[in-house]
């Protein structure tokens, strides 16, 4: 068995360990089960999450098996890690519909099934916990004094640290234990944000049970200026068509700074690093080949064979000249409504390509919106029947951004 912790260290996923050498060991002598927590907040998973999941296939790749932990029980609390404001309370009914398409999303990726992945959720567990009995049973392995330099705490005790909030890593530290005496998982991944949670579980792991248990962190998805990625003006990069559409998903991939185009390569896709070296090593025009292989290879994974190849059509029906492309993301708005006209903010706001009216009135006031190739000037244009050609008008935002308006 080829050494998995070799090839995600090449790749440059591996930020920190609990046990390097002990890790690499580990995963080169015998398949060993693992564990990725991820908290239904949302009704899709984000591009952030996806260097978990790539690394979860290359794991599984390897012989290892993955275990997907949905927070159905800490998506109730929230974890702080990152934020500066308490995060929104949802509802059990609400964490359970995001499960349950988080569930549907990783089966395009991972391989379920007996003696194969597993997917988990810690409602099973959290839920039904006697408080009492879990502090004096796990609590007593926690210090105050030394949860309160971990990072994910310092960052919140200006602004305020709930009770609530702070119960968040005895949560998850517990999740490694459950999942360590359930499944024998032996070793917990995260993002970089997750460090101090980590290492809550790996101890918690070592100090109850006497168990070897091990952590390791990703780099989070930055760009080469520390900025993270996967977030445009329109809100997160999602992994959900009806979400992000398959179109606008490639053309952010295709967009990257050149100084991204070798990370994201490693990341993201499972181009042999012998080629992403080689494609990010070119210069000039000749970058954009590599962006484009980059667009094409993470689109295929997330959206299929089919639509990646729909989205560098309608890429290049458009940058070709052309702009009647059918995969060109599109807005269906009713031909009554243009009978007195809507103005431009509204069907910009419509068609989501801008969050308000006074992002739109920046926008055309730096000339930034186009119809067709004309460039609009008027913050308050009524667009009517007239305006459309087959029933169809083609928005631009700045030089690269498009979308249909489609009368129906």
């Amino acid at each position: 068995m080829s050494n998995v912790f070799d090839m995600l260290m090449e790749r440059g996923f591996i930020e920190q360990a609990t046990h390097e050498e002990e890790i690499r060991e580990l995963l080169g002598r015998k398949p060993v089960t693992f564990y990725i927590g991820f908290d239904p907040t949302a009704d899709s998973l984000h591009v952030g999450h996806f260097v978990q999941v790539m690394v979860m296939m290359h794991m599984q790749k390897a012989g290892h098996r993955p275990i997907a932990l949905f927070g159905g029980g800490t998506a109730m609390v929230g974890d702080p890690s990152g934020k500066t404001d308490m995060r929104k309370m949802l509802t059990q009914e609400e964490i359970s519909n995001n499960v349950a398409s988080f569930k549907k999303q990783f089966s395009k990726f991972i391989e379920f099934g007996p003696d194969k992945a597993l997917m988990v959720n810690n409602a099973d567990w959290l839920l039904e916990l006697n408080y009492v009995k879990f502090l004096r049973e796990i609590g007593r392995h926690f210090s105050v004094n030394r949860m309160l330099t971990a990072e994910c705490f310092k960052t919140r005790m200006e602004k305020g640290l709930t009770f609530l909030e702070f119960n968040y890593m005895l949560m998850q530290s517990y999740d490694f234990l459950e999942l360590y005496r359930r499944h024998n998982c032996r070793l917990q991944l995260g993002g970089n944000d997750q460090w101090s949670n980590i290492l809550g579980g790996v101890e918690l792991v070592r100090r109850a049970d006497n168990g070897d248990a091990f952590g390791l962190t990703f780099k989070l998805l930055t760009t080469s200026e520390g900025k993270k990625m996967g977030k445009t003006e329109a809100g997160a990069i999602w992994l959900d068509p009806e979400k992000t559409s398959p179109y606008d998903f490639y053309q952010y991939w295709r967009n990257v700074d050149d100084p991204d185009v070798e990370n994201c390569l490693a990341l993201l896709t499972f181009l042999p690093m012998a080629e992403v070296k080689r494609l990010a090593s070119l210069e000039g025009a000749e970058i954009n080949k590599a962006k484009e292989i980059l667009a094409y290879e993470v689109t295929k994974l997330v959206h299929g064979e089919e639509e990646a190849q729909k989205a560098v059509q309608a890429a290049k029906s458009l940058f070709g000249g052309g702009a009647d492309s059918a995969d060109i993301p599109f807005t269906e708005i009713p031909r009554e409504r243009f009978a007195e006209g809507i103005d431009i903010l509204t069907i910009l706001i419509e068609a989501g390509l801008i969050s308000s009216k006074g992002e739109g009135r920046r926008l055309i006031q730096q000339g930034g919106i186009y119809l067709g190739e004309e460039r609009v000037d008027d913050f308050g244009l009524l667009i009517k029947e007239k305006n459309f050609s087959e029933g169809k008008l083609l928005l631009r935002k700045g030089k690269k951004v498009y979308h249909q308006i489609r009368m129906v």
